[in-house]
């Protein structure tokens, strides 16, 4: 009996620790981030470049009525309204009051304050913009010292595997939406798409991880190298930790949520098409290269 209510003691402990918290606590701390303009400033560009995506694969041949189409699903799902609500239930799940505590005392640091303000002015820079900045024409100046912090702090934010995580979910979630509305077999299709992303999942984090740096290093190219230490130490903490796993959840959940939406919106209107036009709806499957705007750095 002794050892099975200390077992018991032991299971609650385990169970209090690891506990999420509330959807209002989770807002608080997603609000401190200022993730909602971070987000909302990346989805004006996205139906223009997923329609752009789909015109430049030749396997889909689509129409110009079905490349109306396209823009006008993503711009029904790349809205911050429907990334919103999942991405703070997945922030939540993934919060518990101890992380919550020791991340609010961050962000409201000096430093985590101008960290978060470096985050939204990347965010805002522009498509065209951080493509340069991405592709190295556009830099910020540094040192091999200052090199190894923003390495470190990449590594810590995993913000190479989150961007590849996001890009393959939202990929697949568009692929199944759109197979839910034209009437095509989900789970076939789910199938297709998980496939051809992992096959690809390695070499596209090989090729993410520099262009990630160089975004990195430009949005806090205003940070010393002093700052830079501080952010690595909150990163590298256990609640900075679980931060990141939560901060990266709730940017999948929410892409996924807009790529499913899209997909959906996407599927009905190219069934409506083939409707009108007494053809069968094209079996259209993403481009490989549709991608969520890059993760930014926390």
């Amino acid at each position: 009996m002794i050892r099975f209510l200390l077992l018991m003691c032991l299971a609650a402990t385990v169970h209090a620790a690891e506990s999420t918290v509330d959807i209002d606590t989770a807002a608080n701390v997603y609000q401190a981030a200022a993730i909602r303009e971070q987000v909302r400033a990346s989805l004006g560009a996205m139906p223009e470049h997923i329609r752009q995506l789909f015109a430049a694969d030749s396997a889909a041949k689509l129409s110009d009525a079905q490349l109306a189409a396209v823009t006008a699903a993503a711009q029904r799902g790349f809205r911050i309204d429907v990334f919103e609500a999942p991405a703070l239930q997945a922030f939540a799940d993934h919060l518990d009051s101890a992380t919550v505590a020791r991340t609010e005392a961050f962000l409201a640091s000096d430093v985590g304050r101008r960290m978060v303000a470096a985050d939204v002015a990347l965010a805002t820079l522009g498509e065209a913009k951080i493509d340069k900045v991405m592709n190295g024409e556009i830099t910020a100046p540094s040192t091999p010292k200052r090199d190894v912090i923003v390495d470190k702090l990449e590594r810590a934010t995993h913000s190479t595997e989150s961007t590849v995580d996001i890009f393959l979910s939202m990929g697949q979630a568009v692929a199944i939406g759109t197979a839910v509305g034209s009437g095509m077999d989900p789970a076939a299709v789910a199938e297709r798409a998980h496939r051809s992303g992992e096959s690809s999942r390695a070499e596209m984090e090989e090729n993410m991880r520099l262009p990630m740096r160089r975004f990195m290093a430009y949005g806090y190219r205003d940070l010393s190298d002093s700052d830079l230490k501080h952010v690595l130490a909150f990163m590298e903490s256990a609640p900075g930790k679980r931060y990141v796993i939560a901060y990266n959840a709730s940017m999948e959940a929410g892409f996924d949520a807009m790529g499913r939406r899209t997909g959906e919106q996407l599927g009905e209107s190219l069934r409506e098409l083939a409707q009108v036009q007494r053809q069968p709806a094209p079996e259209t499957l993403p481009p490989a290269g549709i991608a969520a705007p890059p993760v930014l750095p926390h």
